[in-house]
């Protein structure tokens, strides 16, 4: 964030005999020296390019200064709130990361300016008289479902689809506002969609619904997208026992998609393993050590299922006691006998934790306007924050010691670089703290991405 001339001095306890003096005159120095390597991203991705023209803009296009890419690279940078933006709009290297024809006068978008950006109806026109920048909800969604890479990886036969719902929790009045028993708060429940670490939906929805609700009408989307790109890959969806719905595995088994999901215990599946319960129970017993055995076995619902589904058991004994585990599943047990089935493929799962708690990193959770449209739009942003952070892991930090790093570590380690900013008519000078301690890192990261041509 730049700093501006202030006359006013303060006084710090001395180092010995010397005296020690701060003022803010500095000049143009921003704490954000490594949101050029955004820029380089952007630059080969184009996903800022891209999201932009999501939007219809029915302003006066000769009087029109401000982006849409400005509230993404705040984001990104760490900067939640709107009023983040009445001190970054003066900030030059965010003019020269969008790209503004003179970065010494950079009058970027202030907090007003992006209050009437969400705000806007989705129905606005040139008549109305400031909110009249119109979202396409529909375009931005085909946007995140198109996002996997280009290619499939070398000798990959199968993509894996793992969906989750998280709690949004509210503090407001907000439009879809509900208490949910089981979070024990007012929320949203967002529903995500990943394909490994990269985002294909993000979704949010009012928490009077159940966790699978929406869940079919956004697959049908993104395999859609995937067929076309991908026409001989397999499709797997993988989620936990909130999407196992004979919707969902209906679609699933219709349309040739294979589904991997957890199935809530009830009295019918415990009886299945009391056999397997005893015996892990009396090992556990003899050994002191948690004991585990599978068993797989068809079974159906006596109302909701329509046929016969095979359902893997997992046996388990713990400290605390019994711990049995079901999964539902359309894959075949040749290639996947139980046990590989629930600890190897099931489990993996596990690591879309780590993918929802990096959009918080990036400041999903910032739903607090009225409206639950314009709070949509709120999640859109920091996903496509998400995008650009995670096409920087994919181009640039692979091999490195960040490459599996997650947003906040990213941020902290690789943007955050103090620097000099310095702006002639056919030069912009950025002189980065020479104390900065990851130089090689970043020296390492900008090699990668100028090896990626650029596109944009």
């Amino acid at each position: 964030m730049t700093t501006e001339c202030n006359q006013f001095v303060f006084g710090f306890h001395p180092q010995k005999r010397r005296e020690i003096r701060a003022q803010f005159d500095g000049g143009a120095i921003t704490s954000d020296g490594g949101g050029l390597l955004l820029r380089e991203v952007e630059k080969r991705v184009g996903i800022l390019r891209q999201f932009a023209a999501c939007f219809t803009d029915y302003r006066n296009a000769d009087l029109i200064e401000h982006q849409v890419e400005e509230r993404v690279y705040g984001l990104a940078l760490g900067y939640e709130d709107l009023n983040d933006h009445e001190e970054l709009r003066n900030d030059p290297l965010l003019a020269v990361l969008v790209e503004k024809s003179d970065p010494r006068n950079p009058v970027l978008a202030g907090k007003s300016t992006l209050n009437r950006l969400e705000l806007t109806k989705e129905t606005a026109s040139r008549k109305e008289r400031y909110k009249k920048i119109v979202l396409d909800h529909g375009a931005v969604d085909h946007l995140l479902g198109g996002g996997f890479p280009a290619s499939p990886p070398r000798g990959a036969k199968e993509i894996i689809l793992d969906l989750d719902a998280t709690d949004d929790p509210l503090h407001g009045e907000q439009e879809g506002r509900f208490f949910h028993g089981c979070y024990g708060h007012y929320c949203y429940l967002p529903l995500y969609i990943f394909c490994g670490q990269f985002l294909l939906c993000a979704r949010l929805r009012s928490s009077n619904i159940d966790a699978s609700a929406g869940s079919v009408e956004e697959l049908k989307r993104i395999a859609a997208q995937i067929r076309s790109a991908w026409p001989l890959v397999r499709i797997l969806v993988r989620g936990d026992s909130g999407f196992c719905r004979e919707e969902l595995m209906a679609w699933c088994e219709a349309e040739g998609v294979d589904y991997l999901l957890g199935l809530a215990k009830n009295e019918r599946l415990k009886a299945e393993i009391a056999q397997e319960m005893g015996a892990a129970k009396a090992q556990y017993q003899e050994t002191g050590r948690v004991a585990r055995l599978f068993k797989e076995f068809v079974y159906q619902t006596r109302e909701s299922w329509s046929c016969v589904r095979r359902v893997v058991a997992k046996a388990e004994h713990l400290e605390k006691g019994e711990n049995p585990r079901f999964v539902v599943t359309s894959l075949s047990a040749e290639p996947w006998p139980a046990q590989a089935l629930y600890e190897e493929h099931y489990c993996a799962r596990g690591d879309m934790e780590n993918r929802i708690k990096e959009q918080l990193m990036l400041f999903s959770d910032r739903t607090s306007t009225h409206y639950l449209r314009s709070n949509q739009l709120r999640l859109y942003f920091s996903s496509i924050a998400y995008v650009l952070l995670q096409m920087l892991r994919r181009l640039g930090l692979a091999g490195t010691e960040l490459a599996k790093a997650q947003c906040s570590t990213i941020r902290l380690k690789l943007l955050k670089i103090g620097a000099l900013i310095r702006i002639t008519v056919r030069k912009v000078w950025i002189s980065l703290a020479g104390g900065y301690p990851h130089v090689a890192l970043f020296q390492q990261v900008h090699e990668k991405l100028c090896a990626v041509p650029l596109k944009y």
